[in-house]
């Protein structure tokens, strides 16, 4: 996703003199705030995506359990790897970053699995 275009003359900041600080200040604190703003709105639908992923894959556990199939899947955990590094190394995010975020993910949800299962 791209960052929202700001209303900030960015060729001021780099002004050595004390004229016009209060204002390139205040442009700084504005560009900031947007940044901010958008980063939160990115957090928060992260946070509303993963507890849609979660939603399903409590089904996923349910069915699992239903009919005895083990809450792991490591065949499907590599493919699901090897897929998203591939997409994070095309969206310019770290693959390793991607990587241990998804595992951490997976493992979580094989340990919901699990509790599911002794339920």
């Amino acid at each position: 996703m791209r960052a929202a275009a700001l209303p900030v003359n960015y060729g001021r900041i780099g002004v050595r003199d004390n004229s016009g600080l209060e204002d390139m200040q205040d442009d700084i604190k504005t560009a900031l705030t947007a940044f901010r703003n958008s980063i939160d709105n990115l957090d928060a639908a992260m946070i509303y995506l993963m507890a849609e992923r979660f939603k399903l894959t409590q089904k996923v556990g349910e069915f699992k359990r239903d009919h005895d199939l083990p809450p792991a899947d490591p065949a499907r955990e590599q493919k699901q790897i090897a897929r998203l590094r591939t997409l994070a190394q095309q969206s310019h995010l770290d693959p390793d970053f991607a990587e241990r975020l998804l595992r951490f993910v997976i493992d979580e949800v094989i340990h919901n699995h699990q509790r599911i299962r002794k339920a």
